[in-house]
């Protein structure tokens, strides 16, 4: 596959996967932590900003392909 095409379906994927991932934690944690004190809002927020850094990771990775051998 064209790495300009790995390039542009990664990024499609991940900004769909941002958006989709951003909801659902928001809606988890209006639905469930709506009576916790600041800090649980504070510990799960920090948690979910990180969380979905490892799935685009490895997104990343396969969009930036295969290294070239020499």
């Amino acid at each position: 596959m064209p790495a300009r095409l790995r390039s542009f379906i990664g990024t499609i994927i991940i900004i769909i996967m941002v958006i989709v991932y951003a909801i659902l934690a928001t809606s988890y944690a209006a639905a469930n932590l709506a009576e916790s004190p600041w800090w649980v809002h504070l510990l799960y927020f920090i948690g979910t900003g990180l969380l979905w850094v490892l799935p685009a990771m490895a997104l990343i990775k396969w969009m930036a392909g295969r290294k070239p051998t020499k």
